[in-house]
């Protein structure tokens, strides 16, 4: 028994912003995972602000591809659910088991953005009409 046509209609457009939030956290922030050490001894990263802003831009791209196109829940669900999966993934090898607690702020963090940018472009979206 295959899935049904309804079920495949809400996953599908997920799929789209979870894929690039993951392949995303892989190209910009996957490949980095060492601190680093300034000459007075004060350690920083292992990511760079760069990093960060080409994650999140390349995250916002997705979310507002999938929400002008109608699939706001799927925007952030998507979004929310890549961006966890591969933080934990990334994390997991960490031996004080704290990684969690990142992982839960990523989860918190982008659910958080993502439906603010999806409640801004629907709300901005000239196709939709306005309440009365």
């Amino acid at each position: 028994m295959g899935l049904q046509k309804p079920v495949l209609r809400a996953v599908v457009p997920a799929l789209v912003p979870a894929g690039v939030s993951v392949v995303a956290w892989a190209a910009w922030l996957g490949w980095d995972q060492q601190y680093d050490v300034a000459p007075d001894g004060s350690v920083s990263g292992p990511y760079a602000v760069w990093q960060i802003a080409g994650l999140v831009v390349t995250a916002l791209v997705a979310v507002c591809f999938t929400v002008v196109r109608g699939h706001s829940a799927a925007a952030v669900a998507g979004t929310t659910a890549g961006l966890t999966v591969a933080a934990c993934a990334d994390w997991s090898d960490d031996a004080s088991g704290l990684f969690m607690v990142g992982v839960a702020l990523v989860m918190v963090g982008s659910f958080v953005a993502s439906a603010v940018v999806a409640a801004v472009i629907d709300t901005l979206r000239p196709d939709r009409p306005l309440a009365h």
